[in-house]
C-alpha cells in the first residue's frame, strides 16, 4: 500500500466560480504510477467545496441558481456580526457541499462516470487563490 500527497494550487474569482479540476488529479494518479485504490481531493478552506457534477454551461448556471435559492448571498447572516466580512452565506454553501470527495480507482483509472467531472466550488465573496490536497491511496 502506498500514499501519494499532491497540491494543486487555483485561484478563482469569488462566489459562483465553479472549476473543473478533473485533469489535474487524473494527472496526478497518472503519475502516481497507482493501479487501484481511492483518491480523496480536498480543499483547504471553509468557504469552498469539491463536488461532482456534469461540467457544461447549463448544469453550471443551474447549480449557481440553486446555491442562491438555498442560501442566498444578499441576506443577513449571524456569521457575519462576527468577523463583519459579509460571508455568512459562503460558509453555509461549502458546509452544505463539503471539503472532500473520495472516488476509487481501479486499472489506474478514477471509476467516475463519462460525465462526471471533479468540481472546486467557490463561494467566499473575493477571489481566493485555493490549496486543494489530492491524496491517492492504493497499490
Amino acid at each position: 500500500m502506498q500514499i501519494v500527497n499532491k497540491k494543486i494550487e487555483i485561484d478563482t474569482r469569488g462566489a459562483g466560480d465553479l472549476l473543473n479540476i478533473t485533469d489535474q488529479v487524473v494527472d496526478i494518479l497518472a503519475a502516481s504510477k497507482l493501479k487501484k485504490g481511492s483518491a480523496t481531493v480536498f480543499v483547504v478552506g471553509s468557504t469552498a467545496a469539491i463536488t461532482t457534477f456534469e461540467y457544461e454551461p447549463g448544469m453550471i448556471k443551474d447549480m449557481r441558481d440553486l446555491c442562491e435559492k438555498l442560501v442566498p448571498s444578499n441576506k443577513h447572516y449571524n456569521h457575519d456580526d462576527t468577523w463583519g466580512d459579509a460571508n455568512g452565506f459562503s460558509h453555509l454553501r461549502a458546509a452544505l457541499f463539503g471539503p472532500s470527495l473520495a472516488i476509487p480507482f481501479n486499472s489506474g483509472k478514477l471509476s467516475s462516470g463519462t460525465w462526471q467531472q471533479i468540481v472546486l466550488a467557490e463561494f467566499d465573496n473575493r477571489p481566493r487563490r485555493r490549496e486543494v490536497i489530492v491524496q491517492i491511496i492504493g497499490e
